[in-house]
This record gives C-alpha cells, sequence and structure tokens, in this order.
C-alpha cells in the first residue's frame, strides 16, 4: 500500500501539469478567437504575393470559411503555449534528476523552444516565399491556380512541424552524446550518411521537387554541425569509479 502512494502522488502531479498545459493553450486561443481571419490573412500571405493577378483563394466546403481560421490559430495557441508546456513538463521531471543533470536540461528546453520557433520563422518568411512562387509560375497554360484554404492550412502545418523538428537536431544530438548513446566524433564519421538522411527526410517531409527538399536538408545538416561543436563542449562528465 505505501509503494503505491508514491506512484499515486506522481500520477496526480502529473495529471494537474498536463491540465494547466491545456488550460494554457485554451486561454491562448480564446484570447485570439477574435483575430482569427486576421491570422488566417497573415499566415496566407506568402501564397497570395505570388498568385495571378485576378485569382485568389477558394473554400470548397461550406464550412472552411469559419473553422480553417479557427484550426490555425488552435495551433498557433498551442505554438505559443510550447514553453510554458516545456516548464511543466522541466517542473515535474526536475525532483529527479542530479545537479550536473539539472544544468544541462534547463537551457535545453530553452534552446529547444528557441529553435522550433526559428524553424518556423525560416519556413515562412524564406521557404513559403521561394516554393509557392516555384509553384504558382509552372502551372499549365490555361490551368487557373485557385487554392483550397483547408489544402493551404494542412499544407503550411505539414511544413510548420517539419521544419520546427528539423531544428531541434542539435538537440538530438546533445541529447545522445550526453546519453551514452553514441559520440560527436563517431556521429562526425558517419558525416556522409548524414547527409543522404538529411536528402532523404526532405524528400518524405516536403513537396516533391528539388528546391523545398534542399531548402530543408541544408539547414538539417548546418544544424547537425553545432550539434557536433555543442556535445563536444558538453560532453556528459565521467562516473567516479566504485570501489570494492
Amino acid at each position: 500500500m505505501s509503494a503505491s502512494l508514491p506512484l499515486i502522488s506522481h500520477l496526480l502531479e502529473l495529471r494537474n501539469r498536463l491540465l494547466k498545459a491545456v488550460a494554457c493553450v485554451l486561454l491562448l486561443f480564446i484570447g485570439m478567437a477574435y483575430w482569427a481571419q486576421d491570422i488566417y490573412h497573415f499566415v496566407s500571405e506568402p501564397l497570395q504575393q505570388v498568385l495571378p493577378e485576378g485569382t485568389s483563394m477558394i473554400a470548397i466546403d461550406v464550412t472552411d470559411p469559419l473553422f480553417a481560421p479557427i484550426k490555425l490559430t488552435l495551433f498557433l495557441a498551442f505554438f505559443l503555449a510550447i514553453p510554458y508546456v516545456l516548464y511543466q513538463v522541466w517542473a515535474f521531471i526536475a525532483p529527479a534528476l542530479y545537479k550536473h543533470e539539472k544544468k544541462l536540461i534547463f537551457p535545453l528546453l530553452l534552446s529547444s523552444t528557441i529553435l522550433f520557433y526559428a524553424g518556423i520563422a525560416f519556413a515562412y518568411f524564406l521557404v513559403f516565399p521561394v516554393i509557392f512562387g516555384f509553384f504558382t509560375s509552372v502551372a499549365p497554360e490555361g490551368v487557373e491556380i485557385a487554392t483550397d484554404i483547408s489544402t493551404y492550412l494542412s499544407f503550411i502545418l505539414k511544413m510548420f512541424f517539419a521544419f520546427g523538428l528539423a531544428f531541434e537536431i542539435p538537440i538530438a544530438v546533445v541529447l545522445l552524446c550526453w546519453a551514452g548513446v553514441t559520440e560527436a566524433d563517431s556521429l562526425a564519421a558517419k558525416r556522409p550518411y548524414i547527409v543522404v538522411a538529411a536528402f532523404t527526410i526532405g524528400m518524405l517531409l516536403t513537396p516533391p521537387d528539388v528546391i523545398s527538399q534542399t531548402l530543408l536538408a541544408v539547414p538539417m545538416l548546418l544544424l547537425f554541425e553545432i550539434g557536433l561543436v555543442v556535445a563536444r563542449l558538453y560532453s556528459k562528465p565521467e562516473q567516479p569509479a566504485t570501489t570494492e
């Protein structure tokens, strides 16, 4: 009975942390819901800027004009709540960490948040104008471009997640080296395979064109190199030898 009490207390704390994270997302969503249409217009701007004159985005489903902006606003609320969500994760696991682990984990959580936002910004400001300009320029003659707003939303959310996660590569490298799964020098020796893997991931996560794949793969490779540098600086301290 006594052994189950700590487990129950941990589960209750986990539930409370999850509820706080969900409440934060909902509060942000409620606060931004009034501007849902404006938010969607801002996010669709990279495509609207390159649409041929006289064309516009369309809504195929009768409910799309309402639910597409609402769905986007909900995802935006989650993106904005990520620092608070990660703080709840940190607060839950911190008591179980050693002092030297706390010194590493908190900076990793902070840097992972910044990198995720950087990936989204990179996709919006640099990638979208390039690929949308390319797609609209190669439309066959006589084909009128009229992108459905729901389809566009699904596309950009996929791209946001792809670039946001891709920018987490330095964190993944540091954690793998810190956990003893591999070493920085070992990863560096596998660089040719990493290059192939980066372009393969770019092919799977982006539209089937070389431009999108390259725009994802090249930052991944640069971030991989940054991860190697950081992993060498923050190598895991050796455990003291035990005496029998």
